[in-house]
């Protein structure tokens, strides 16, 4: 076997053609559909990924929540920065999520947001950081890529869809659009070649129902929430 053809065989080494598999830690989104599709089976650890949306409401954060649950139910807690709308409660409960284990913090700037984020990943205190910066440029990104590198935390961030032919940081990009009952996933970033379709995932009921049934609505909703971890 020749040196170049022993380097491609090794475990840490992913090539342009190959959707990487290991050893990139990761945590299962609760979708099979796009587990298959991401490197190593779940969402990254220890990287950024990049969440394009516009709006809010869609259904968005039921692509977090299952995640979010695994690292409450292993001790961890999670920080969400600048949410668009407060948070409701029941909604998250219901998603099987510790309220206790979620902290919120909303700055007053797209700056000060992208401060928390970055010094939140730099701590290693949450073992999820989720923020909302709908136009951050591309040195914000890379702020956040060498944050989240230096963790071993999930980083999500949302911006809007019009940046989505904009270069980024992030070594995954999702872009997401809603439609009755569904969500639809364009990987348009990967370690990995290109995925050409969408991907469309069935959403939890919840997260289906419309504003006006308020017994049932999305995570993202008109009531507050906790804003403080029972230990932070």
């Amino acid at each position: 076997m020749s040196a170049l053809a022993e380097i491609l065989v090794r475990p840490d080494v992913w090539r342009g053609d190959r959707l990487a598999q290991a050893p990139l830690p990761t945590v299962a989104s609760g979708f099979a559909a796009l587990d298959s599709e991401l490197p190593g089976g779940g969402w990254p650890r220890g990287a950024l990924t990049e969440l394009l949306v516009d709006g809010a409401g869609i259904g968005e954060l039921s692509l977090l929540t299952f995640a979010l649950a695994k690292i409450r139910e292993n001790g961890g807690w999670s920080l969400l920065v600048a949410p668009p709308h407060p948070l409701h409660a029941p909604a998250w409960a219901a998603a099987g999520l510790d309220l206790a284990r979620l902290a919120v913090v909303s700055p007053a700037s797209g700056r000060d947001a992208l401060w928390a984020m970055e010094q939140a990943l730099v701590s290693r205190a949450p073992r999820a950081v989720v923020g909302w910066l709908p136009y951050a440029d591309a040195r914000a990104l890379r702020r956040l890529q060498v944050a989240a590198a230096g963790s071993d935390a999930l980083a999500f961030l949302f911006r809007s869809t019009r940046l989505a032919v904009d270069a980024s940081a992030a070594p995954l990009r999702l872009q997401l659009a809603g439609e009755e009952g569904q969500l639809t996933v364009r990987i348009i970033k990967r370690r990995g070649p290109p995925l050409a379709a969408s991907i469309r995932l069935a959403l939890p009921r919840p997260a289906r129902l419309r504003s006006r049934d308020h017994a049932h609505e999305s995570p993202l909703a008109g009531r507050p929430a906790v804003r403080q971890p029972a230990h932070a």
